[in-house]
Protein backbone atom coordinates (compact mmCIF):
# COMPACT_ATOMS: atom_id res chain seq x y z
CA UNK A 1 0.00 0.00 0.00
CA UNK A 2 1.30 3.37 -1.10
CA UNK A 3 2.01 6.22 0.99
CA UNK A 4 -1.27 8.03 -0.38
CA UNK A 5 -3.41 4.87 -0.19
CA UNK A 6 -2.28 5.11 3.59
CA UNK A 7 -3.31 9.04 3.83
CA UNK A 8 -6.89 8.43 2.19
CA UNK A 9 -7.70 5.57 4.42
CA UNK A 10 -6.25 7.45 8.01
CA UNK A 11 -8.91 9.89 6.81
CA UNK A 12 -11.92 7.66 6.09
CA UNK A 13 -11.48 5.87 9.45
CA UNK A 14 -11.66 9.25 11.29
CA UNK A 15 -14.80 10.43 9.51
CA UNK A 16 -16.18 7.70 11.24
CA UNK A 17 -14.96 8.01 14.35
CA UNK A 18 -15.97 11.69 14.13
CA UNK A 19 -19.69 10.47 12.89
CA UNK A 20 -20.03 8.01 15.89
CA UNK A 21 -19.16 10.49 18.40
CA UNK A 22 -21.69 12.89 17.06
CA UNK A 23 -24.31 10.04 16.65
CA UNK A 24 -23.18 9.18 20.37
CA UNK A 25 -23.75 12.37 21.71
CA UNK A 26 -26.88 12.84 20.26
CA UNK A 27 -28.07 9.52 22.02
CA UNK A 28 -26.75 11.00 24.92
CA UNK A 29 -28.60 14.45 24.53
CA UNK A 30 -31.83 13.01 23.74
CA UNK A 31 -31.83 10.12 26.99
CA UNK A 32 -30.32 13.42 29.24
CA UNK A 33 -33.10 15.25 28.45
CA UNK A 34 -35.64 12.84 28.73
CA UNK A 35 -34.44 12.19 32.07
CA UNK A 36 -35.01 15.43 32.85
CA UNK A 37 -38.40 15.80 31.59
CA UNK A 38 -39.14 12.74 34.10
CA UNK A 39 -37.12 14.32 37.43
CA UNK A 40 -39.24 14.24 40.27
CA UNK A 41 -39.54 16.30 43.22
CA UNK A 42 -40.59 16.73 46.50
CA UNK A 43 -42.84 19.33 47.76
CA UNK A 44 -41.18 20.95 51.20
CA UNK A 45 -43.54 23.42 52.50
CA UNK A 46 -47.11 25.03 51.42
CA UNK A 47 -48.07 28.10 51.54
CA UNK A 48 -50.89 30.57 50.54
CA UNK A 49 -50.45 30.46 46.54
CA UNK A 50 -47.20 28.96 46.86
CA UNK A 51 -45.00 25.68 47.28
CA UNK A 52 -41.68 25.31 47.63
CA UNK A 53 -39.73 21.87 46.06
CA UNK A 54 -36.41 20.20 46.40
CA UNK A 55 -34.96 17.66 43.57
CA UNK A 56 -35.75 19.58 40.86
CA UNK A 57 -31.70 19.91 39.27
CA UNK A 58 -32.40 20.53 35.99
CA UNK A 59 -35.96 22.50 35.89
CA UNK A 60 -35.97 25.89 34.42
CA UNK A 61 -38.01 29.45 34.85
CA UNK A 62 -41.19 29.97 33.97
CA UNK A 63 -41.51 26.08 33.22
CA UNK A 64 -44.89 24.40 34.13
CA UNK A 65 -44.65 21.32 36.75
CA UNK A 66 -47.53 18.86 37.96
CA UNK A 67 -48.09 18.10 41.32
CA UNK A 68 -49.65 14.28 42.08
CA UNK A 69 -53.68 14.70 41.38
CA UNK A 70 -53.36 17.19 38.11
CA UNK A 71 -52.62 20.32 39.87
CA UNK A 72 -50.55 23.12 37.63
CA UNK A 73 -47.77 25.42 39.07
CA UNK A 74 -45.34 27.34 37.42
CA UNK A 75 -41.69 28.09 38.15
CA UNK A 76 -41.15 31.44 39.95
CA UNK A 77 -37.87 31.00 41.94
CA UNK A 78 -34.87 29.39 41.00
CA UNK A 79 -32.60 29.16 44.67
CA UNK A 80 -29.55 26.83 45.37
CA UNK A 81 -31.35 24.75 47.53
CA UNK A 82 -34.84 24.53 46.53
CA UNK A 83 -37.49 25.43 43.99
CA UNK A 84 -40.11 28.55 44.36
CA UNK A 85 -43.30 27.72 42.33
CA UNK A 86 -46.36 29.44 41.91
CA UNK A 87 -49.91 27.54 41.93
CA UNK A 88 -52.21 27.63 39.02
CA UNK A 89 -54.90 25.78 40.90
CA UNK A 90 -55.93 25.87 44.34
CA UNK A 91 -53.59 24.64 47.15
CA UNK A 92 -56.49 22.67 48.91
CA UNK A 93 -55.09 18.78 47.96
CA UNK A 94 -51.39 19.45 48.09
CA UNK A 95 -49.33 19.37 51.25
CA UNK A 96 -45.37 18.02 52.25
CA UNK A 97 -44.31 15.04 50.81
CA UNK A 98 -46.31 14.62 47.78
CA UNK A 99 -44.34 14.65 44.23
CA UNK A 100 -43.91 17.00 41.89
CA UNK A 101 -42.78 16.34 38.07
CA UNK A 102 -41.62 18.21 35.71
CA UNK A 103 -43.09 19.05 32.25
CA UNK A 104 -40.51 20.60 30.17
CA UNK A 105 -43.09 22.82 28.66
CA UNK A 106 -43.42 26.90 29.21
CA UNK A 107 -47.07 27.75 30.12
CA UNK A 108 -49.04 27.76 26.66
CA UNK A 109 -52.70 28.51 26.13
CA UNK A 110 -55.12 27.65 23.25
CA UNK A 111 -55.44 29.85 20.26
CA UNK A 112 -58.29 29.84 17.25
CA UNK A 113 -61.69 31.31 16.64
CA UNK A 114 -63.73 28.71 19.09
CA UNK A 115 -62.74 30.72 21.85
CA UNK A 116 -65.05 33.34 20.00
CA UNK A 117 -68.19 33.43 22.59
CA UNK A 118 -66.57 31.42 25.46
CA UNK A 119 -65.74 32.29 29.21
CA UNK A 120 -62.18 30.32 30.21
CA UNK A 121 -59.81 30.75 32.55
CA UNK A 122 -56.25 32.21 32.04
CA UNK A 123 -55.41 28.43 31.15
CA UNK A 124 -57.87 27.86 28.67
CA UNK A 125 -59.93 25.74 31.05
CA UNK A 126 -63.92 26.17 30.14
CA UNK A 127 -65.94 28.11 32.97
CA UNK A 128 -69.23 28.95 30.69
CA UNK A 129 -70.54 25.07 31.11
CA UNK A 130 -70.50 24.54 26.96
CA UNK A 131 -67.92 22.10 27.12
CA UNK A 132 -64.16 21.73 25.82
CA UNK A 133 -62.54 24.41 23.81
CA UNK A 134 -61.35 22.31 21.02
CA UNK A 135 -58.68 24.38 19.30
CA UNK A 136 -55.92 23.28 17.10
CA UNK A 137 -53.26 25.53 17.86
CA UNK A 138 -51.37 26.20 21.17
CA UNK A 139 -49.27 29.43 21.98
CA UNK A 140 -47.34 30.40 24.80
CA UNK A 141 -48.50 33.22 27.24
CA UNK A 142 -44.78 34.84 27.19
CA UNK A 143 -43.79 36.05 23.99
CA UNK A 144 -41.56 38.75 22.46
CA UNK A 145 -43.09 41.95 21.59
CA UNK A 146 -43.04 42.66 17.74
CA UNK A 147 -39.75 45.17 16.68
CA UNK A 148 -39.77 48.26 16.11
CA UNK A 149 -39.51 47.71 11.97
CA UNK A 150 -42.65 45.10 12.07
CA UNK A 151 -44.88 48.08 13.39
CA UNK A 152 -46.95 50.46 11.37
CA UNK A 153 -48.24 53.75 12.04
CA UNK A 154 -51.31 54.04 14.11
CA UNK A 155 -53.75 56.12 11.72
CA UNK A 156 -56.92 54.16 12.22
CA UNK A 157 -59.60 55.04 14.56
CA UNK A 158 -61.21 52.58 17.14
CA UNK A 159 -64.40 54.04 17.28
CA UNK A 160 -65.75 53.57 20.98
CA UNK A 161 -69.16 55.34 20.36
CA UNK A 162 -68.89 58.19 23.33
CA UNK A 163 -69.02 61.29 22.15
CA UNK A 164 -66.32 62.62 24.52
CA UNK A 165 -63.36 60.38 23.59
CA UNK A 166 -64.16 60.24 20.14
CA UNK A 167 -63.94 64.08 19.48
CA UNK A 168 -61.90 64.90 22.27
CA UNK A 169 -59.28 62.16 23.23
CA UNK A 170 -59.19 59.52 20.40
CA UNK A 171 -57.97 56.14 20.12
CA UNK A 172 -56.52 54.48 17.24
CA UNK A 173 -56.12 50.89 16.18
CA UNK A 174 -52.87 49.64 18.18
CA UNK A 175 -52.95 52.53 20.47
CA UNK A 176 -52.75 51.44 24.40
CA UNK A 177 -55.08 53.83 26.34
CA UNK A 178 -54.91 53.71 29.93
CA UNK A 179 -58.26 54.23 31.91
CA UNK A 180 -57.97 55.24 35.52
CA UNK A 181 -59.91 56.85 38.28
CA UNK A 182 -61.61 56.07 41.86
CA UNK A 183 -63.12 52.68 42.26
CA UNK A 184 -66.97 53.32 41.04
CA UNK A 185 -66.82 56.10 38.62
CA UNK A 186 -67.37 53.79 35.46
CA UNK A 187 -64.15 52.30 34.75
CA UNK A 188 -65.41 48.84 33.47
CA UNK A 189 -68.71 50.62 31.85
CA UNK A 190 -66.84 52.68 29.46
CA UNK A 191 -64.56 49.20 28.20
CA UNK A 192 -67.83 47.35 28.45
CA UNK A 193 -69.61 50.01 26.18
CA UNK A 194 -66.73 50.19 23.66
CA UNK A 195 -66.91 46.58 23.27
CA UNK A 196 -70.79 46.69 22.28
CA UNK A 197 -69.93 49.46 20.25
CA UNK A 198 -67.50 46.94 17.98
CA UNK A 199 -70.79 45.00 17.11
CA UNK A 200 -70.28 44.73 12.98
CA UNK A 201 -67.15 46.71 12.56
CA UNK A 202 -65.11 44.08 12.40
CA UNK A 203 -63.10 43.92 15.47
CA UNK A 204 -62.74 41.38 17.97
CA UNK A 205 -62.68 41.71 21.60
CA UNK A 206 -60.95 39.84 24.42
CA UNK A 207 -61.98 40.91 28.51
CA UNK A 208 -59.58 40.44 30.79
CA UNK A 209 -61.28 39.98 34.43
CA UNK A 210 -58.11 40.16 36.93
CA UNK A 211 -59.38 39.86 40.94
CA UNK A 212 -62.97 41.08 39.92
CA UNK A 213 -66.07 39.59 42.03
CA UNK A 214 -67.53 36.53 40.38
CA UNK A 215 -70.73 38.07 40.64
CA UNK A 216 -69.79 41.96 38.57
CA UNK A 217 -67.85 39.37 35.62
CA UNK A 218 -71.41 37.47 35.36
CA UNK A 219 -73.22 40.39 35.20
CA UNK A 220 -71.24 41.97 32.40
CA UNK A 221 -70.95 38.61 30.43
CA UNK A 222 -74.98 38.85 30.68
CA UNK A 223 -74.75 42.57 29.84
CA UNK A 224 -73.04 40.68 26.52
CA UNK A 225 -74.88 38.46 25.48
CA UNK A 226 -78.31 41.04 26.03
CA UNK A 227 -76.65 43.49 23.45
CA UNK A 228 -75.03 40.87 20.90
CA UNK A 229 -71.50 41.12 21.87
CA UNK A 230 -70.64 37.35 22.92
CA UNK A 231 -70.42 36.59 19.89
CA UNK A 232 -67.05 38.35 18.85
CA UNK A 233 -65.66 38.36 22.30
CA UNK A 234 -63.71 35.96 24.99
CA UNK A 235 -64.22 36.71 28.72
CA UNK A 236 -60.94 35.01 30.72
CA UNK A 237 -61.65 35.27 34.16
CA UNK A 238 -59.61 35.16 36.77
CA UNK A 239 -61.40 35.96 39.81
CA UNK A 240 -60.74 37.05 43.21
CA UNK A 241 -61.00 33.90 44.93
CA UNK A 242 -58.69 32.29 42.61
CA UNK A 243 -54.80 31.92 43.57
CA UNK A 244 -52.77 34.78 43.42
CA UNK A 245 -50.62 33.45 40.38
CA UNK A 246 -53.78 32.82 38.06
CA UNK A 247 -54.54 36.29 38.26
CA UNK A 248 -51.10 36.73 37.84
CA UNK A 249 -50.93 34.72 34.13
CA UNK A 250 -54.24 35.80 33.11
CA UNK A 251 -53.11 39.26 31.30
CA UNK A 252 -50.48 37.07 29.53
CA UNK A 253 -52.54 34.43 28.30
CA UNK A 254 -55.46 36.95 27.21
CA UNK A 255 -52.92 38.67 25.30
CA UNK A 256 -51.92 35.30 23.67
CA UNK A 257 -54.83 34.72 22.63
CA UNK A 258 -55.79 37.70 21.41
CA UNK A 259 -51.79 37.73 19.41
CA UNK A 260 -53.36 35.05 17.26
CA UNK A 261 -55.91 37.03 15.40
CA UNK A 262 -53.50 40.00 15.00
CA UNK A 263 -51.19 37.74 12.70
CA UNK A 264 -53.99 36.59 10.90
CA UNK A 265 -54.47 40.31 9.89
CA UNK A 266 -57.47 40.93 12.36
CA UNK A 267 -58.46 43.88 14.71
CA UNK A 268 -58.66 43.41 17.64
CA UNK A 269 -59.28 44.88 21.51
CA UNK A 270 -58.22 43.68 24.46
CA UNK A 271 -59.44 45.31 28.08
CA UNK A 272 -57.18 44.45 31.09
CA UNK A 273 -59.77 45.49 34.18
CA UNK A 274 -58.23 45.66 36.12
CA UNK A 275 -53.93 46.31 36.33
CA UNK A 276 -54.31 47.31 40.13
CA UNK A 277 -55.21 43.45 40.80
CA UNK A 278 -52.66 42.08 38.64
CA UNK A 279 -50.23 44.09 40.12
CA UNK A 280 -51.06 42.99 43.64
CA UNK A 281 -51.00 39.52 42.50
CA UNK A 282 -47.55 39.89 41.83
CA UNK A 283 -46.28 41.87 44.92
CA UNK A 284 -47.93 38.74 47.16
CA UNK A 285 -46.07 36.08 44.98
CA UNK A 286 -42.88 37.91 45.69
CA UNK A 287 -43.64 39.00 49.16
CA UNK A 288 -44.33 35.38 49.88
CA UNK A 289 -41.08 33.93 47.66
CA UNK A 290 -39.06 36.63 50.06
CA UNK A 291 -38.48 38.72 46.82
CA UNK A 292 -36.60 42.37 47.95
CA UNK A 293 -39.72 44.38 48.63
CA UNK A 294 -39.48 48.13 47.13
CA UNK A 295 -41.67 50.84 47.40
CA UNK A 296 -45.01 50.36 48.74
CA UNK A 297 -43.63 46.84 48.43
CA UNK A 298 -44.18 46.31 45.22
CA UNK A 299 -40.60 44.50 43.87
CA UNK A 300 -38.32 46.46 41.49
CA UNK A 301 -39.73 44.46 38.53
CA UNK A 302 -43.13 45.82 38.96
CA UNK A 303 -42.70 48.19 35.52
CA UNK A 304 -41.25 45.31 33.85
CA UNK A 305 -44.10 42.91 34.20
CA UNK A 306 -46.93 45.93 32.92
CA UNK A 307 -44.40 47.46 29.65
CA UNK A 308 -43.96 44.17 28.45
CA UNK A 309 -47.32 43.08 28.76
CA UNK A 310 -48.28 46.74 26.87
CA UNK A 311 -45.59 46.63 24.73
CA UNK A 312 -47.22 43.20 22.94
CA UNK A 313 -50.02 45.87 21.43
CA UNK A 314 -49.08 46.95 18.40
CA UNK A 315 -50.84 47.76 14.60
CA UNK A 316 -48.34 45.52 11.90
CA UNK A 317 -47.14 46.79 9.09
CA UNK A 318 -48.75 45.13 5.69
CA UNK A 319 -45.47 42.48 5.70
CA UNK A 320 -46.72 41.46 8.94
CA UNK A 321 -50.47 41.04 7.95
CA UNK A 322 -51.60 44.66 9.30
CA UNK A 323 -53.63 43.11 12.02
CA UNK A 324 -53.53 45.33 15.43
CA UNK A 325 -54.07 44.54 18.61
CA UNK A 326 -55.53 47.94 20.77
CA UNK A 327 -55.21 47.77 24.52
CA UNK A 328 -57.16 49.25 27.53
CA UNK A 329 -55.86 49.04 30.81
CA UNK A 330 -57.77 50.10 33.50
CA UNK A 331 -56.53 51.19 36.71
CA UNK A 332 -58.07 51.95 40.42
CA UNK A 333 -56.64 55.05 42.03
CA UNK A 334 -57.12 56.18 45.36
CA UNK A 335 -58.57 59.47 46.68
CA UNK A 336 -57.94 60.87 43.00
CA UNK A 337 -54.12 60.02 43.38
CA UNK A 338 -52.83 60.00 39.84
CA UNK A 339 -49.12 60.19 40.73
CA UNK A 340 -48.91 56.97 42.79
CA UNK A 341 -46.39 54.76 41.80
CA UNK A 342 -48.29 52.19 39.79
CA UNK A 343 -50.44 55.15 38.03
CA UNK A 344 -47.25 56.78 37.25
CA UNK A 345 -45.71 53.77 35.91
CA UNK A 346 -48.58 52.99 34.14
CA UNK A 347 -49.51 56.44 32.39
CA UNK A 348 -45.58 56.68 31.35
CA UNK A 349 -45.92 53.03 29.21
CA UNK A 350 -49.05 53.99 27.94
CA UNK A 351 -49.99 55.97 25.05
CA UNK A 352 -52.57 58.41 26.64
CA UNK A 353 -55.27 58.14 29.66
CA UNK A 354 -58.43 58.29 30.39
CA UNK A 355 -59.29 60.31 33.83
CA UNK A 356 -62.87 59.38 35.33
CA UNK A 357 -63.45 61.91 38.58
CA UNK A 358 -65.20 61.13 41.34
CA UNK A 359 -66.59 64.74 41.69
CA UNK A 360 -67.77 64.82 38.08
CA UNK A 361 -69.63 61.21 38.85
CA UNK A 362 -71.09 62.25 41.81
CA UNK A 363 -72.66 64.82 40.07
CA UNK A 364 -74.53 62.99 37.47
CA UNK A 365 -72.60 63.93 35.04
CA UNK A 366 -71.89 60.40 33.46
CA UNK A 367 -69.29 59.32 31.73
CA UNK A 368 -66.90 60.93 34.29
CA UNK A 369 -64.13 61.92 32.08
CA UNK A 370 -62.83 64.95 33.07
CA UNK A 371 -60.98 66.31 29.68
CA UNK A 372 -58.36 68.52 31.33
CA UNK A 373 -56.78 65.33 32.96
CA UNK A 374 -57.24 63.16 29.94
CA UNK A 375 -55.27 63.02 26.55
CA UNK A 376 -54.27 60.89 23.48
CA UNK A 377 -50.84 61.53 22.94
CA UNK A 378 -51.35 59.59 19.14
CA UNK A 379 -53.88 62.71 18.54
CA UNK A 380 -56.06 63.78 15.44
CA UNK A 381 -54.30 61.44 13.63
CA UNK A 382 -56.59 58.50 14.64
CA UNK A 383 -59.70 60.11 14.08
CA UNK A 384 -62.38 60.49 11.41
CA UNK A 385 -61.38 63.61 9.27
CA UNK A 386 -65.03 65.01 9.99
CA UNK A 387 -64.11 65.34 13.66
CA UNK A 388 -61.97 68.40 12.77
CA UNK A 389 -64.46 70.61 12.08
CA UNK A 390 -65.75 70.30 15.59
CA UNK A 391 -62.83 69.13 17.84
CA UNK A 392 -60.37 72.20 18.06
CA UNK A 393 -62.94 74.47 19.11
CA UNK A 394 -65.12 72.09 21.60
CA UNK A 395 -61.71 71.49 23.81
CA UNK A 396 -60.60 75.21 23.85
CA UNK A 397 -64.12 76.21 24.91
CA UNK A 398 -64.91 73.89 27.46
CA UNK A 399 -61.93 74.34 28.96
CA UNK A 400 -62.41 77.93 28.99
CA UNK A 401 -65.98 76.85 30.59
CA UNK A 402 -64.41 74.97 33.54
CA UNK A 403 -61.85 77.27 34.31
CA UNK A 404 -64.47 80.41 34.30
CA UNK A 405 -66.79 78.26 36.21
CA UNK A 406 -64.25 77.86 39.23
CA UNK A 407 -63.64 81.50 39.44
CA UNK A 408 -67.01 82.75 38.64
CA UNK A 409 -68.39 81.24 42.44
CA UNK A 410 -66.57 83.80 43.92
CA UNK A 411 -68.13 86.62 42.24
CA UNK A 412 -71.33 88.18 42.07
CA UNK A 413 -71.97 89.95 39.14
CA UNK A 414 -70.91 88.96 35.68
CA UNK A 415 -70.46 90.34 32.49
CA UNK A 416 -72.82 89.49 29.49
CA UNK A 417 -69.94 87.92 27.72
CA UNK A 418 -68.65 85.72 30.51
CA UNK A 419 -72.33 84.98 31.22
CA UNK A 420 -72.63 83.79 27.85
CA UNK A 421 -69.49 81.55 27.81
CA UNK A 422 -70.68 79.84 31.29
CA UNK A 423 -74.35 79.33 29.26
CA UNK A 424 -72.68 77.74 26.24
CA UNK A 425 -70.03 75.75 28.60
CA UNK A 426 -73.47 74.05 30.50
CA UNK A 427 -74.63 73.19 27.06
CA UNK A 428 -71.60 71.66 26.07
CA UNK A 429 -71.24 69.32 29.56
CA UNK A 430 -74.83 68.44 29.11
CA UNK A 431 -74.81 67.16 25.53
CA UNK A 432 -71.15 64.96 26.26
CA UNK A 433 -73.01 63.43 28.93
CA UNK A 434 -74.13 60.02 27.74
CA UNK A 435 -76.02 56.83 28.65
CA UNK A 436 -74.77 53.77 28.77
CA UNK A 437 -75.16 50.73 26.40
CA UNK A 438 -75.86 53.79 24.19
CA UNK A 439 -73.14 54.06 21.98
CA UNK A 440 -73.43 56.68 19.12
CA UNK A 441 -72.32 56.57 15.07
CA UNK A 442 -69.97 58.88 14.34
CA UNK A 443 -71.83 60.89 12.32
CA UNK A 444 -74.33 61.66 14.52
CA UNK A 445 -71.43 62.71 16.95
CA UNK A 446 -70.46 65.21 14.93
CA UNK A 447 -73.95 66.16 14.01
CA UNK A 448 -74.61 67.07 17.40
CA UNK A 449 -71.48 68.26 18.69
CA UNK A 450 -72.04 71.24 15.72
CA UNK A 451 -74.86 72.01 16.80
CA UNK A 452 -74.09 72.78 20.59
CA UNK A 453 -69.82 74.63 19.10
CA UNK A 454 -72.23 76.24 16.04
CA UNK A 455 -74.86 78.14 18.82
CA UNK A 456 -77.91 75.99 17.83
CA UNK A 457 -78.62 74.99 21.20
CA UNK A 458 -78.37 78.17 23.03
CA UNK A 459 -82.14 78.62 22.89
CA UNK A 460 -83.12 75.29 24.21
CA UNK A 461 -83.22 75.21 28.22
CA UNK A 462 -80.51 72.33 29.82
CA UNK A 463 -84.03 70.13 30.76
CA UNK A 464 -84.56 69.82 27.36
CA UNK A 465 -80.85 68.97 25.67
CA UNK A 466 -81.59 65.50 25.69
CA UNK A 467 -84.28 65.87 23.51
CA UNK A 468 -83.07 68.04 20.97
CA UNK A 469 -80.08 65.29 21.46
CA UNK A 470 -82.39 62.37 20.15
CA UNK A 471 -83.99 64.84 17.60
CA UNK A 472 -81.10 65.88 15.64
CA UNK A 473 -80.44 61.89 15.54
CA UNK A 474 -83.50 61.13 14.22
CA UNK A 475 -83.15 63.82 11.49
CA UNK A 476 -79.89 63.55 10.30
CA UNK A 477 -80.01 59.60 10.20
CA UNK A 478 -83.53 60.08 8.03
CA UNK A 479 -82.56 63.14 5.92
CA UNK A 480 -79.06 62.62 5.40
CA UNK A 481 -77.82 59.11 5.11
CA UNK A 482 -75.38 59.45 2.12
CA UNK A 483 -73.91 61.89 4.04
CA UNK A 484 -73.58 59.96 7.33
CA UNK A 485 -71.76 57.38 5.24
CA UNK A 486 -69.42 59.86 3.75
CA UNK A 487 -68.58 60.51 7.65
CA UNK A 488 -68.06 57.06 8.43
CA UNK A 489 -65.50 56.28 5.76
CA UNK A 490 -63.44 59.20 6.86
CA UNK A 491 -63.94 61.62 4.05
CA UNK A 492 -63.38 65.43 4.64
CA UNK A 493 -66.79 67.60 5.79
CA UNK A 494 -66.95 69.96 3.02
CA UNK A 495 -68.30 73.62 3.46
CA UNK A 496 -71.78 72.23 1.86
CA UNK A 497 -71.90 69.17 4.21
CA UNK A 498 -71.73 71.30 7.48
CA UNK A 499 -74.34 73.54 6.18
CA UNK A 500 -76.27 70.61 5.59
CA UNK A 501 -75.82 68.94 8.57
CA UNK A 502 -76.76 72.31 10.47
CA UNK A 503 -79.70 73.04 8.53
CA UNK A 504 -81.28 69.90 9.52
CA UNK A 505 -80.30 70.54 13.59
CA UNK A 506 -81.91 73.51 13.31
CA UNK A 507 -85.00 72.29 11.82
CA UNK A 508 -84.68 69.41 14.51
CA UNK A 509 -84.43 71.91 17.57
CA UNK A 510 -86.75 74.31 16.29
CA UNK A 511 -89.66 71.26 16.46
CA UNK A 512 -88.37 70.87 19.95
CA UNK A 513 -88.74 74.12 20.70
CA UNK A 514 -92.28 74.34 19.51
CA UNK A 515 -93.38 71.95 21.42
Amino acid sequence: MNYQSEIALEKSLQTVLEDTFATYAEVVDLHSSQLRSQEIGIVQSIGKGIARVVGLPHVQAEEIVRFTGGSLGMVFNLDPEEVGVILLDSSDTLQSGMEVRRTGKVLDVPVGENLLGRVVDPLGRPLDGKGLVRTSQRRPAEREAPAIMDRAPVNVPLQTGIKAIDALIPIGRGQRELILGDRQTGKSGLALDTIINQKDKNILCIYCAIGQRSAAVAKLIADLHEHGAMAYTTVVMAAGEEPPGLRFVAPYTATAMAEYFMEQGRDVLIVYDDLTNHARAYRELSLLMRRPPGREAFPGDIFYIHSRLLERSTHLNAEHGGGSLTALPILQTEAQNIAAYIPTNLISITDGQIYLSPVLFQKGVLPAIEIGKSVSRVGGKTQLSAYRAVAGDLRLSYSQFEELESFSRFGTRLEESTRLTLERGRKVREILKQKQYAPMAAAIQIAVLLSVTAGLLDRVPIAKIAIAEQAIAAAITAQLADLCLLIEKGDLLAEEDREALLKVAEMAIAKVLEE
